[in-house]
């Protein structure tokens, strides 16, 4: 069962790398570069400053950066521990697949992108979404889109990406809750 889970995974990986095309590159390096989307953090800040004041934005600052750090070890563990080749490390790939960018780690289980761009998308936008409706479906779309990135430059695998936007999804909501816990027990 896992081995025919693994050759769907490799057959939607090369589809989905596939549709790549030269003039398409740069774009997708932009998406995929973790720097890109600083100003989008610092307008997202900027709001929970707007709306809640500057002791909120203190603390969501705070759990935000405990939120990325735990996100990015939890990763590391699994990444260390199930040793998945990453499809450009992965000799019966390479040759099939497109690698747009330059470079590419050994081991690809799960996609820390994917796990943090929706950890952040959804410790946000529930922060958010009393003022601003759509802001966490918006937030959910831009992190599905940074987690397709990876696919696209050649570093990750679709199962990578999915079971880094679950486990994303699992500590943005995780971390929300104890952002709430704080606000509600300190009265910030």
């Amino acid at each position: 069962m896992i081995d025919q889970i693994l050759a769907w995974d490799y057959e939607l990986f090369l589809f989905l790398n596939g549709l790549g095309t030269s003039s398409w590159d740069g774009f997708w390096m932009v998406v995929t570069d973790r720097f890109t989307f600083i100003p989008l953090y610092i307008f997202l800040l900027y709001l929970i400053y707007r709306e809640m004041g500057w002791r909120m934005l203190l603390n969501v600052a705070i759990v935000a950066a405990l939120m990325i750090l735990f996100t990015d070890q939890v990763t590391n563990l699994f990444k260390y521990g199930y040793e998945r080749l990453r499809p450009c490390r992965d000799p019966n790939l390479v040759d099939k697949m497109r690698l747009v960018t330059d470079g590419c780690g050994m081991y690809g289980f799960f996609s820390g992108h994917a796990a943090n761009s929706m950890a952040t998308a959804i410790f946000i936008g529930l922060l958010l979404r009393p003022f601003y409706k759509l802001v966490t479906f918006l937030l959910v779309i831009w992190s599905i889109i940074v987690a397709y990135s990876r696919i696209y430059v050649g570093v990750h695998f679709p199962l990578d990406i999915i079971c880094g936007l679950l486990f994303g999804t699992a500590s943005g909501y995780i971390f929300y809750q104890l952002t709430t816990f704080f606000k509600n027990r300190f009265e910030l």
